[in-house]
């Protein structure tokens, strides 16, 4: 995310705000239900291999609140972003990386 896509609001009078860096993105997911629900599912299977890691999520059974991916972004994951995916969804993989900036991991996502 570019550092010019962040910005601040409500900033205390006397105080002005610099953004320096963007943030990386460090973390993906499926959820359920919308963000502010906070649904984090537990991964199915991890495999390893070759400094990669996969996490995989079957996505089987209701979710009445919708599947929903999530990007985070940061060391500690300080922002997201979400979007609602199509209810066929059954299975999700994420294949991790580490990135070439700290707390930065390239991730490949594979929803089906």
């Amino acid at each position: 995310m570019p550092a010019a896509s962040i910005s601040l609001t409500g900033v205390p009078a006397g105080w002005t705000p610099y953004i320096d860096s963007p943030l990386y993105l460090s973390a993906a997911a499926p959820i359920d239900g919308a963000p502010q629900r906070r649904g984090q599912l537990v991964p199915s299977g991890e495999r390893k291999k070759k400094g990669k890691t996969t996490l995989s999520y079957r996505l089987e059974g209701r979710y009445p609140d919708g599947k929903w991916l999530q990007c985070s972004y940061g060391v500690h994951g300080e922002v997201t972003l979400s979007r609602r995916m199509d209810d066929s969804v059954s299975l999700c993989e994420f294949t991790y990386r580490k990135g070439s900036k700290a707390g930065q991991n390239e991730i490949d996502i594979d929803c089906r």
